[in-house]
This record gives structure tokens, C-alpha cells and sequence, in this order.
């Protein structure tokens, strides 16, 4: 477990060892301007997927089907920004995300 009480993998820039991109879309990013932030994934309608803590460093990373995506950062104060992003199999789409 980590230091946070869950056995999700650290939110790092580096891909965990073990990730074979043949078979993924990643989905993955830097949140500068902000605390305490997260990360939602929106699916191409809008509809909620998925949402993630953003790391004390402000980084964020979904595993996603291929297709359009909307990442809405959350943060405090009232913030919220999306981001649209098109995941492909086999890349990691990268995003920079001040708020």
C-alpha cells in the first residue's frame, strides 16, 4: 500500500514497469496553479467515466479506450477546466494543464 492507504499505483510521469502500450491508451498529465486537485474523465457525451486524485506533484494518468475524451480538472476555489484529448492505442496523449 501507499503512503495514501490505497494500492493504487504513485502518480508519477513514467509509466509503471509492466505497461505494454500495444494494448493501451493512456491518457496522462501535468496540473500546475493548483492545491489539491482532481481529475475526472468524461466519456465523448460528457458522461462521468473515471476520477482521480492529482498527486502532490500535480500529475494525473487514465487508462482509456481509443476515442475522444474530455479531462476536467477540479480544484479549489470553484476551478474547473477541461481539457478535450483523442487517446490512440499505443501512445500516451500528454496534456499540460495550468488552472
Amino acid at each position: 500500500m501507499t503512503a495514501q492507504g490505497c494500492a493504487a499505483p504513485e502518480q508519477t510521469v513514467t509509466l509503471p514497469a509492466g505497461i505494454d502500450l500495444s494494448t493501451q491508451a493512456v491518457i496522462q498529465g501535468v496540473v500546475t496553479g493548483a492545491g489539491t486537485a482532481y481529475a475526472r474523465l468524461l466519456d465523448h457525451t460528457g458522461e462521468f467515466t473515471g476520477e482521480v486524485v492529482v498527486s502532490d506533484e500535480g500529475i494525473f494518468r487514465f487508462f482509456a479506450a481509443p476515442g475522444s475524451w474530455t479531462v476536467r480538472i477540479i480544484a479549489g476555489g470553484g476551478i474547473s477546466k477541461d481539457v478535450t484529448v483523442e487517446a490512440r492505442l499505443g501512445e500516451v496523449s500528454q496534456l499540460q494543464v495550468a488552472v
